[in-house]
């Protein structure tokens, strides 16, 4: 089996994995099991909560003591049994717990997935830029092959979906231990700083200027990120209590029509070379920032009947606003690292997106959610809330502009690769 084959299987079955529950989750929450939407909001935080810590504990340990696939592999196969204990849940408090624990082991393979991938491509003399993208695309066909088995099988609301997912992650976690080796290389003990004996190598990224404030608005970011996956299909769901609307496709099969945010990803991961080599890391991030501003305020004037147009447009602006952020944004903190802390600064990436953004996103989100757009008989206020998320975006992305000073130099964005860039089995 070729190597990109290889990384093209490893990423799909990562992505299947999330795919399976991310999207319906908020439909088993609140139709199956009826729980408040303040613990919905603390539920989407556990993943905040663990990548507040678990990528970058997980990125320094494979930088130090343990092959990065043999970690990613061990982590898949407990993520699985977790994910059998999740409809074991008798209340929220419990489902919390279980969900945290699920997401411990979860969260840190996402950066360890793709360090794995960047050492392979790059120890075998590829160009990560140009030849990660289309292997990472095999990931959202992933997630949309996953979310369609879900929702064809009418699992949305059913327990069905965490033991898709539990599948999934077995599979990945045995198959993981084949995948081309990525071994320490902060073994050596000299000239070590008190950061390299803690491990934290990676936060010197934040001396530089440009560094910090690209981290800053990654996390930011990632708030966002959050609030589209928490509430996306809980939105077109909650259409099903309006007669007008019970028989349209996107009440009967909400999940398929949130899919063609994947779909759109697919196109616009291959998109991705060509913008940053040609615009940068900073017209890209703009670019993405007033993505999602329109993907929140296409949501807010959008319905599934006269309007579905405009939800299935922001579905499709939701593929650059994602892939313009998270991939480039992975690709960038590799260029700019140092090889040695490779995972570290994946993990660094990953607190700050999925760790810091998330658990700020979800919890202040679900707060206001329930504080100002919720009706007294549990309605929501949709078109505010969605309206609020795009100006909190819109004001992001002015910000973003005025404060990243990035200078791009073409030149210098495909770094030569050599044997301190790599490492050996």
């Amino acid at each position: 089996m070729s190597l990109k084959l290889r990384l093209i299987v490893m990423n799909f079955l990562q992505f299947f994995i999330w795919g399976a529950w991310l999207i319906t989750i908020g439909r088993y929450w609140f139709e199956n099991r009826g729980w408040s939407g303040t613990s919905f909001g603390a539920i989407f935080s556990t993943m905040g909560i663990a990548s507040l810590f678990m990528p970058a504990l997980m990125g320094i340990v494979a930088d130090r003591w343990i092959n990065a696939e043999r970690l990613y592999g061990i982590l898949h196969i407990l993520g699985a049994v977790m994910l059998c204990l999740l409809p074991m849940a008798d209340n929220p408090q419990q489902f919390f717990w279980f969900i945290l624990a699920t997401m411990i082991c979860y969260m840190p393979t996402i950066s360890l997935a793709i360090a794995v991938a960047y050492n392979a491509l790059k120890s075998s003399g590829q160009d990560v830029v140009r030849d990660y993208p289309p292997i990472r695309v095999w990931g959202t066909i992933g997630f949309i092959a996953a979310l369609w088995t879900t929702s064809l099988l009418r699992l949305e609301t059913s327990s069905g979906q965490f033991y898709i997912a539990a599948g999934a992650s077995l599979a990945l976690g045995l198959y993981a231990f084949t995948l081309p080796p990525a071994p320490p290389r902060m073994t050596q003990l000299e000239n070590r700083t008190l950061l390299d004996v803690l491990g934290l190598s990676s936060f010197r990224l934040f001396r530089d200027r440009n560094m910090a404030v690209f981290f800053i608005f990654a996390m930011l970011l990632g708030a966002a990120l959050q609030l589209t996956n928490a509430y996306g299909g809980t939105f077109l769901g909650e259409f099903g209590t309006l007669p007008a609307y019970q028989d349209t496709l996107a009440v009967k099969y909400p999940a398929i029509i949130m899919s063609i945010s994947q779909i759109s990803e697919t196109l616009f991961i291959l998109a991705i070379p060509f913008f940053l080599k040609r615009f940068g890391i900073k017209t890209v991030m703009t670019i993405s920032m007033l993505a999602w501003f329109l993907r929140f305020g296409l949501f807010a004037y959008g319905d599934p009947g006269p309007r579905l147009w405009m939800i299935v447009l922001s579905c499709i602006v939701y593929g650059m606003a994602f892939d313009f952020f998270n991939i480039s944004g992975s690709l960038f903190v590799e260029q700019q690292g140092d090889p040695r802390i490779r995972a570290s600064a994946q993990g660094l990436f990953m607190l700050m997106t999925n760790g810091v953004g998330a658990v700020v996103g979800s919890l202040v989100a679900g707060y206001a959610i329930d504080l100002w757009y919720t009706a007294a008989d549990g309605s929501k206020d949709w078109r505010g809330i969605w309206t609020a998320f795009a100006l909190y975006s819109l004001a992001m992305t002015v910000a973003f502009m005025l404060l990243f000073k990035h200078r791009h130099e073409p030149p210098r964005l495909v770094p030569e690769h050599g044997p301190a860039d790599v490492s050996s089995p």
